[in-house]
């Protein structure tokens, strides 16, 4: 089959390379064309508009920002789409706004599978981060090669919607764990503790996380480079709070978090990255959480 990939930036360039590293034909598109240069050194052919994009291709992947942009890259889509095409949508959407663009897309004669994944850029350059699959499972299973590319653990979650409950379960309990490690290796720093042997002991014990093991790193060296925004965070947290109001579920502790990113984003800027908000402490305390032997950036 003939793939095509809309939207490469920090995390669906590294999806649609996945794709062509795995042999499948591929045709990219991106509004900046200079994001589109490795894929095609790596074998990719290049599409100078979306239409040129779907004329050329069996199915559509999208990655993009926000369901806004989804639905007007939909709307191109379904301009030129051919019946029996599926789009397969890797972005971060909400239920609601899966369900939306999906009867859009059906009355057109698109399929739709919804694929958002979970685990960070640096997976997903890997090839290894996991995909969250939603809608028919007889679909899934046509497209399932192309997914096993873009990660190495995948979970098919059930009917279409499924999969953007759990992708923004997971994303709110990462922001979580995010501001609770800047708080615990404050704790550490402040307590006159080795904030490096601090990780480490953290990292080995029944306190430890995910995000403790990746971007807590990016804390510590001062980079903060996780490729992922203040604004997506907001973003995915008033899905999470959306959420909590529809199924009737208080969400405590989310609700704080997401307080914090909307002091963080007031101090630093929408794009500022997300593990930056370990420094709207930094700076509330006058102390910052630098250790020595940690990466700028996860690979």
């Amino acid at each position: 089959m003939r793939y095509g990939y809309i939207g490469l930036g920090n995390l669906g360039g590294h999806l649609a390379m996945s794709l062509v590293r795995g042999g499948f034909d591929v045709t990219v598109y991106d509004l900046d064309p200079k994001n589109a240069v490795r894929h095609v050194e790596a074998g990719a052919k290049h599409a100078a508009t979306i239409g040129e994009l779907v004329g050329q291709v069996d199915h559509v992947f999208t990655c993009l920002p926000s369901p806004v942009i989804s639905e007007k890259v939909l709307d191109e889509i379904l301009k030129h789409a051919k019946p029996g095409m599926c789009w397969i949508e890797n972005s971060t959407l909400g239920r609601d706004d899966i369900l939306r663009l999906s009867a859009l897309a059906t009355q057109k004669g698109l399929k739709v599978l919804e694929a958002p994944v979970t685990g960070g850029v640096h997976l997903a350059a890997r090839g290894e981060i996991t995909v969250l699959v939603g809608g028919d499972e007889a679909l899934f299973n046509t497209h399932k090669a192309a997914l096993e590319k873009i990660g190495n653990r995948m979970f098919f979650m059930g009917p279409l919607g499924s999969a953007a409950v759990i992708k923004v379960i997971t994303n709110m309990l990462a922001f979580i764990h995010l501001v609770a490690d800047a708080e615990a290796l404050m704790l550490a720093k402040r307590g006159g503790l080795d904030l490096a042997q601090s990780w480490r002991a953290i990292t080995a014990s029944s306190g430890t996380s995910f995000v403790h093991e990746t971007e807590g790193q990016l804390i510590l060296n001062g980079s903060y480079d996780i490729a992922f925004t203040m604004d997506l965070a907001l973003k995915d947290l008033g899905f999470a709070m959306k959420f909590g109001e529809d199924f009737g579920v208080p969400l405590d502790l989310a609700k704080l978090t997401q307080d914090t990113f909307i002091k963080g984003k007031a101090a630093y800027g929408g794009h500022a990255q997300s593990t930056q908000i370990a420094k709207l402490l930094e700076d509330k305390v006058g102390t910052d959480l630098r250790a020595d032997g940690f990466p700028s950036r996860l690979t």
